[in-house]
């Protein structure tokens, strides 16, 4: 574990069913035989979770439990055009009521493509009776204000991830979203596709042996210098923005309570954050799995993740962001090498169907929200320990 020293590296040169998921990372992980631990919050916060926002709770709820759930976008960012408006479109649990900008007519033509109200303010339409939840995909570091705001305003929230690198402002949040029967849930679509939870039942069935080691990598190549993910101002950064996908990813098959063992960032000068990081991880107690997580925003595309075990290893390539219409391929290495086809997903459309059958109350989506709000402390308390860690504070 020494290979790898706390400490941050400064470049130089001048110059990223119910549907609600199947994820292992929820209790105790899987093929170890360990104490994963609990997160950081009391087990009061973390157990309370989201709160599932059912009719006869206190949060909204369209009239007729058929009705579908009405949604607020706040912004207009890239991934809501591309990804989640598409989603919310198709989706027969939810309708589009309403996008919101600050500043007038940036979304005019976006809310006449969706046939929506276009709105003036994030207030405004927290405002609006015929909204239900939003979706927030502003940058970083407006998250969990408008999470905030959102949740005292009645609106079950899914919110770009990270929620907040702070772990007392989730639970604070988190905590909220449970005193007013509301749902808070991070936008982390991967673990709502089918292939990692066949990768969980091929670890849980012994096919690779007692699992040892997890990697993960994230890396795309270089933006441009104006994107909003190179200012510090708005929360960008390599760590925020590509290096939650490898820490979820080690949460959702080794568990909770993950320490952090060593990390380093690379800090870019022109910009002010981080473009690339790696990170040591292990599972608590006396024979600890071990994790090496790497990412960065001026790479060649990687998204893989592979896990080893005492008698083989399990890959998965293309992990974190496949296309709709791509069948996965799991390979797993024993004594011969076997590939495991799998049906492609939508994963986009399975976090909305997520989302909507919580804040709708649809039997078995309840404990899904309640873990998904843990894992949003856990995964804030897993984004402050890397710094800490690497800033050579730890």
């Amino acid at each position: 574990m020494s290979a790898l020293r706390a400490g941050r590296v400064m470049t130089t040169a001048p110059g990223t069913d119910t549907g609600v998921g199947t994820g292992v990372g929820t209790g105790t992980g899987v093929g170890i035989a360990t104490d994963a631990g609990s997160p950081s919050a009391t087990d009061a916060d973390t157990r309370s979770g989201t709160g599932i926002g059912t009719r006869s709770g206190p949060g909204p709820g369209p009239e007729a439990a058929c009705a579908p759930l009405r949604i607020g976008v706040l912004g207009a960012a890239s991934i809501a055009r591309r990804r989640m408006l598409p989603a919310f479109a198709a989706a027969p649990e939810t309708r589009i009521t309403a996008i919101a900008t600050r500043e007038p007519g940036r979304c005019d033509d976006l809310a006449d493509a969706h046939g929506c109200a276009a709105v003036t303010g994030y207030g405004a339409m927290l405002a609006r009776p015929d909204v239900d939840a939003v979706y927030i995909p502003t940058p970083a570091s407006l998250h969990a204000r408008w999470a905030h705001e959102a949740l005292l305003a009645g609106k079950h929230v899914l919110v770009e991830k990270p929620l907040t690198s702070d772990p007392a402002e989730a639970t604070r949040l988190t905590a909220l979203a449970a005193s007013r029967s509301l749902v808070l849930m991070e936008n982390v679509m991967f673990v709502h596709h089918g292939a990692h939870s066949r990768v969980a039942e091929l670890v849980r069935s012994g096919t690779i042996g007692r699992l040892r080691h997890f990697q993960a990598v994230f890396t795309i190549p270089a933006l441009p210098d104006d994107d909003i993910r190179h200012r510090p101002d708005l929360g960008g950064g390599a760590l925020v923005d590509v290096g939650v996908y490898p820490l979820r990813a080690a949460g959702h098959f080794l568990g909770t309570g993950l320490q952090v063992a060593g990390a380093t960032l690379v800090d870019e000068p022109r910009y002010g954050v981080d473009t690339a990081g790696a990170v040591l991880l292990r599972t608590p107690g006396p024979d600890p799995v071990t994790a090496h997580l790497v990412f960065g925003m001026r790479h060649a595309y990687e998204s893989s993740y592979e896990l080893w075990g005492s008698h083989g290893r399990i890959r998965v390539e293309r992990a974190f962001t496949p296309p709709a219409d791509q069948a996965p391929i799991v390979r797993v290495r024993t004594d011969r090498e076997q590939t495991h086809g799998l049906p492609a997903e939508d994963q986009v459309r399975a976090t909305v169907r997520a989302f909507a059958s919580a804040a709708l109350g649809r039997p078995g989506a309840a404990e899904a929200a309640r873990l998904g709000a843990q894992w949003a402390v856990e995964l804030a308390r897993l984004l402050a320990a890397v710094r800490v860690t690497a800033s050579g504070a730890a």
